[in-house]
């Protein structure tokens, strides 16, 4: 997988001006104005998409690949933004590999469908469900190449990274947004926590539990995909001007749980009182020695 530096590097090679994309699939996918123009809001959108594409590079090459039939399945995928450029740049002429979009909204897949198939991208299609139901899903049966996530809300990252254990995706690439669940648990024993210790002061206040708890959920994550055999580094995708939610999750699957992430992972857990949370959302966590 592309270090940080490599992918930066890869990032930037890849940042393709508005004219090195097909017109008709900009145009198809709204980022283009009528006179054919990025206006702010789509060339923000288009960034973060070859940004993340740029981090891709090196774990979407033919060697990479293999031979061997595989998918790459993008979570929340809204307006598939990401999987038809991430088709059109590595999948395309590949004839072995599927794009599958992950989409809960009913209309945002059928539209999706519809111009996947009028773009002729016969092995991108996508699947109406919630994101936590894609693991049990009977149309995704093959092989996992990889799993993305680009602003996927909340625990719908949770549950890209159960996927990718479950199905032992080679590669895990994860912009998360919007995580409050971690803040739920923090505000919910607040009292409790605030007489127990200090560090509860740390999200006394709640614009501290949201950011603490958006931090703390980063943090498990990584330790969470450590613990099940990832390989993990954490970088911005954009400048800050581009994003808030920015932080980029980079995992490769080595095969070789680590122990000691585990321990952590838990030993955290406690300490901020979110036992209840380790049943929920780490059910692959190694089982203590």
């Amino acid at each position: 997988m592309t270090s940080p530096k490599q992918g930066r590097a890869a990032a930037a090679s890849a940042n393709a001006a508005p004219g090195e994309w097909p017109i008709e699939l900009l145009q198809a996918l709204h980022l283009l104005t009528r006179d054919g123009q990025l206006n702010q809001d789509a060339r923000r959108k288009l960034k973060q998409v070859e940004h993340l594409l740029g981090f891709m590079t090196e774990a979407l090459t033919p060697p990479a690949l293999g031979a061997e039939q595989s998918c790459i399945v993008d979570f929340g995928a809204g307006k598939s933004y990401l999987g038809f450029l991430l088709y059109q740049r590595f999948v395309r002429d590949m004839a072995h590999i599927n794009v599958v979009g992950i989409e809960w909204r009913d209309e945002l897949v059928a539209r999706s469908q519809s111009l996947a198939q009028s773009l002729g991208f016969d092995r991108l299609r996508f699947l109406p469900m919630p994101a936590g139901d894609a693991v049990t899903a009977p149309d995704l049966t093959q092989p996992v190449h990889m799993v993305t996530a680009l602003h996927a809300c909340d625990t719908a990252t949770d549950d890209a990274i159960a996927f990718a254990l479950a199905r032992q995706a080679r590669h895990a690439l994860l912009v998360p947004c919007c995580q409050a669940e971690v803040a739920r648990h923090l505000n919910a024993g607040k009292a409790l926590q605030l007489s127990r210790t200090p560090l509860a002061e740390l999200w006394r206040h709640p614009l501290h539990t949201r950011e603490l708890g958006s931090q703390i959920t980063n943090v498990l994550r990584c330790l969470y995909l450590q613990a099940c055999g990832y390989q993990v580094t954490v970088t911005e995708l954009v400048g800050w001007e581009h994003s808030l939610k920015n932080e980029l999750i980079v995992a490769r699957r080595t095969g070789q749980p680590q122990r000691a992430a585990a321990q952590r992972l838990r030993a955290i857990a406690s300490e901020f009182g979110l036992g209840d949370l380790l049943a929920a959302r780490f059910a692959h966590l190694p089982t203590p020695a």
